[in-house]
C-alpha cells in the first residue's frame, strides 16, 4: 500500500504540475513560442536560443530550454519556422519534449498595418525517468530495481498538438493572441485519461522613441513598453513593464503576476490575496546581428528568496535571407514589427 500510494502521489503531483506549460520571462525574446503569427515577421532569416533555469536553490531545478529558427519568403509572402523546446523537473527526472513546424502568412490590409495570422503543428513527448524512482520494496531489501508491476504501468506520453494565432502590427505597434493544445492532449503516463488544457496568450506593445526634433541623431533612446496576459486551465498570468534602450544596450523592469485580489480555496477555507509572483530585471546587449539577454526574476510571492528566482538567457542571431528571384524582395516588401532592439537600415 506504502508502495502505491508513494507512486500514486509522484503520477498527481507531476501531472498538475505539467498542466501548466513553462513560460519565459524575456517573452519578447521568444516570439514563436508566444505566437506563431510571428513566424517571418522579420526580413531577415532569424534563430533564437532561449534557456530557463527556475528556482536553482531547490534540491532538483526547474530546467528549460527553447530553440526556434524563421525565415520570411517574399515570394510567398510567407514565413515558415522550426521550434523545439525541453523541459526537466522534479527529482523523478520528469522531461517533456517538443518539436513542431510553424507558417505564417503576411497581409497587407493598408499602407501602415500588416495582418500576420499562424499556424503550428507539432508533436510531444512527456514522462519520467523510472531509473530514479526509489519504492518501498527497493528500500527494504536493498536491491536494485522494484517488483512491483505497478510501475510497469508507467509509459511515456506521446501526442500531436496544434495551435494558431494572429498578429497585428505596424512600425509602432502590435497586438496579438494565440492559443497553443488547441486539440486538448492526452499526457496521461498510464493509460488513462489526463487532457493538457488549451494555453492562451494575449499579448502587446509599442516603441515609444524619446527624441522627435529637427536634428538627426545617430543614437536615438526609446522605451518599449509591453504586456502578455497567459491563461491555461485554472492558471493564469499576468506580465507587463517597459525596457529602455539606447543601442547597443538594453535595460527593462516587469512585473509578473495578478494584481487583484482573487478567491481561493485552502482545505474548504476560502481566501482573498493578491497573486504577486516576481519582478523581472533584465539587460540586453546588441552587436550587428548578434544580440544577447539575461534577465533575473526577483521572486515576491510567499515562495520568498529562498528557492533562488530565476535566470534566464536569450541569445538571437539575425542574418539576410536573399529572394529566390531578383526584384521579388523589393516588391514584396513588409513593414517590419517593431521590436526590442534597432539596426541600422532596419526601416528603411
Amino acid at each position: 500500500m506504502k508502495k502505491v500510494l508513494l507512486l500514486t502521489i509522484l503520477l498527481v503531483t507531476g501531472l498538475k504540475l505539467q498542466a501548466q506549460d513553462p513560460q519565459f520571462s524575456q517573452f519578447y525574446n521568444a516570439p514563436l513560442y508566444l505566437n506563431p503569427g510571428f513566424t517571418g515577421i522579420t526580413p531577415q532569416q532569424r534563430l533564437i536560443a532561449n534557456h530557463r533555469l527556475q528556482w536553482p536553490n531547490l534540491p532538483q531545478v526547474f530546467s528549460t530550454y527553447a530553440v526556434s529558427y524563421e525565415m520570411f519568403v517574399g515570394e510567398l509572402k510567407s514565413g515558415f519556422g522550426l521550434m523545439a523546446s525541453t523541459d526537466k523537473m522534479g527529482t523523478g527526472g520528469w522531461r517533456t519534449t517538443n518539436a513542431g513546424l510553424l507558417y505564417s502568412y503576411k497581409i497587407r490590409v493598408s499602407k501602415d498595418w500588416v495582418f500576420s495570422p499562424g499556424i503550428y503543428f507539432g508533436y510531444g513527448q512527456q514522462g519520467i525517468d523510472q531509473s530514479k524512482l526509489l519504492l518501498g520494496d527497493e528500500l527494504a531489501s536493498d536491491q536494485a530495481g522494484s517488483n512491483d508491476s505497478q510501475i510497469l504501468r508507467i509509459d511515456n506520453a506521446q501526442y500531436f498538438d496544434v495551435g494558431s494565432g494572429i498578429v497585428m502590427y505596424n512600425r509602432a505597434l502590435w497586438f496579438g493572441i494565440s492559443a497553443y493544445h488547441m486539440n486538448n492532449p492526452n499526457i496521461s503516463l498510464i493509460g488513462n485519461e489526463s487532457r493538457l488544457p488549451m494555453k492562451l496568450n494575449v499579448h502587446g506593445g509599442m516603441k515609444l522613441p524619446l527624441y522627435n526634433g529637427p536634428r538627426t541623431i545617430s543614437r536615438v533612446s526609446y522605451l518599449t513598453p509591453g504586456f502578455v496576459y497567459r491563461r491555461q486551465g485554472t492558471f493564469s498570468q499576468f506580465d507587463f513593464g517597459v525596457n529602455y534602450h539606447i543601442d547597443p544596450v538594453s535595460i527593462g523592469v516587469w512585473y509578473r503576476g495578478v494584481p487583484l485580489q482573487r478567491s481561493f480555496q485552502y482545505l474548504g477555507i476560502e481566501d482573498k490575496q493578491v497573486q504577486n509572483d516576481a519582478l523581472v530585471f533584465s539587460l540586453a546587449l546588441l552587436f550587428n546581428a548578434f544580440q544577447v539577454g539575461y534577465s533575473y526574476d526577483f521572486t515576491i510571492s510567499e515562495l520568498s528568496t529562498a528557492a533562488g528566482g530565476a535566470h534566464e538567457i536569450s541569445l538571437i542571431y539575425e542574418f539576410v535571407a536573399k529572394p529566390f528571384r531578383r526584384g521579388v524582395k523589393r516588391k514584396n516588401k513588409l513593414i517590419p514589427c517593431p521590436t526590442f532592439n534597432s539596426k541600422e537600415g532596419f526601416w528603411n
